[in-house]
């Protein structure tokens, strides 16, 4: 892809215009990191870009970017510009063709702000970007303020930067980002979504809650995480503190992996508690009945907000009302405990379950039973297929109703439970149970 790119950037040199690798590939390089695509930005128009590209897109000419397909790869090549005024937070009302160091300028982060002319092998910094990925810094170019109602949305980049790059925010550009914090909800949920999910499957994602937190993005975005602190719970089952520390704390207990669905499971596993706190003087203590429950419609209506996929959306909700179940477990019969791990989302669960006990009382005795159970169980699928099926029925002059499905379900049972092991069997079962 590199050479791809190189071999575009000299071809804009070749016709005699300004051509230079943009802003991330730059970045990445500085880091020793590769690149997962290039940026040119060049003093070429859209029209001349066209010239040398007529197949390239067009769909971004009137921000000065064309999109050019070469040897199967897609490279935005963007003419140098300035950006006039932003009245919405979100895009420039007009912009101008420019200068390198002008189209420098008006981007967002100095560590984002840097050329590299492949050809010459020359960096062409105007902003101090090179010292600032040397001192991992995450600064605003200019005046921070000025930055971020440019693009609310970059008060959240800089937080996924830090996050991932594992960088420091600068203190101007911090103070920036809580003072214009509340700004965030102008931004399209789906660009907000885009740019949570890359902080919450980053290995450092417990650097991303902190900085959501405490620059006050997090009460903008996700206002029932912050309703968390305070929240109480027993201290019996809970030594480790209010809500918020205990969901704090999971994410801390995750895998480097973890499904996107896994991690925001835990966001919200207890997102309900508020709802349902109450103190029981008989026992002297608190609960939360039903908090599994109420939190998965809650779950729901955030993840909807923010425009999720209904896949993403089962999965995490899943998570959420099924996370109270792992505590009667060995109390399950055969066919219950296998249809409850048979599901899609149970793995995912289990860990949830896993660092749920991990960051309270450290019981782990269920999660150990089914680890056990999933090793006793792998030699043969968990849901076979079934025994007894519909035609059996319908063969049998059995009309669909609730005697058809009670049937059906008693006849799976008892193949799960392994007292109907053979067709056979099965059948014979099945004229008893009909005579």
């Amino acid at each position: 892809m590199q050479d791809t790119a190189q071999e575009i950037v000299q071809n804009l040199q070749e016709a005699g215009y300004e051509a230079l690798f943009a802003g991330g590939c730059v970045r990445d390089f500085l880091r020793a990191v590769l690149p997962k695509d290039f940026d040119i930005a060049t003093s070429a128009r859209p029209d001349q870009i066209l010239e040398l590209y007529p197949k390239g897109d067009t769909i971004g000419a009137h921000f000065g970017v064309i999109l050019v397909k070469k040897a199967g790869q897609h490279f935005e090549i963007a003419t140098f510009r300035e950006d006039g005024k932003y009245k919405d937070g979100r895009r420039p009302e007009s912009v101008s063709f420019s200068t390198a160091k002008k189209d420098a300028q008006r981007r967002d982060f100095t560590i984002n702000g840097l050329f590299y002319n492949p050809v010459k092998r020359e960096l062409i910094d105007y902003v101090g970007g090179k010292t600032d990925i040397e001192s991992k810094i995450i600064r605003a170019i200019g005046d921070p303020e000025a930055r971020f109602e440019e693009d609310y949305l970059r008060l959240l980049r800089a937080i996924r930067f830090a996050t991932v790059l594992d960088f420091e925010i600068e203190d101007s550009t911090w103070s920036a980002i809580q003072a214009k914090a509340a700004n965030i909800c102008c931004v399209a949920a789906e660009r907000i979504r885009q740019e949570l999910d890359r902080i919450w499957v980053n290995e450092n994602r417990l650097r991303g809650f902190d900085l959501l937190a405490s620059s006050g993005l997090m009460k903008a975005i996700y206002p029932e995480i912050i309703n968390l602190q305070g929240c109480e719970q027993p201290p019996q089952w809970h030594p480790e503190g209010d809500v918020f520390v205990h969901t704090r704390l999971m994410l801390s207990l995750l895998p480097t992996d973890a499904s996107l669905p896994l991690v925001l499971s835990v966001l919200f596993h207890d997102i309900g508690k508020p709802a349902t706190f109450s103190y029981d003087p008989d026992e002297d203590r608190i609960r939360f009945n039903g908090h599994d429950k109420i939190g998965a419609k809650m779950t729901e209506g955030i993840l909807s907000r923010l425009r999720y996929s209904n896949a993403v959306i089962d999965a995490t909700t899943a998570g959420v009302s099924n996370h109270m179940a792992f505590k009667d477990v060995q109390k399950m019969r055969a066919p219950k405990l296998k249809r409850f791990m048979a599901r899609e989302t149970f793995c995912d669960e289990l860990e949830l379950h896993r660092v749920d006990c991990e960051s309270s009382n450290g019981n782990l005795e269920n999660y150990h039973f089914l680890r056990n159970k999933l090793e006793e169980f792998e030699s043969e699928p968990l849901i076979p297929p079934p025994i007894i099926t519909g035609h059996d029925l319908i063969e049998r002059e059995i009309p669909e109703g609730p005697r058809y499905g009670e049937i059906l379900r008693r006849a799976q049972d008892l193949q799960l439970e392994g007292i109907l092991t053979s067709r056979e069997d099965a059948l014979q079962w099945l004229e008893t149970e009909l005579s």
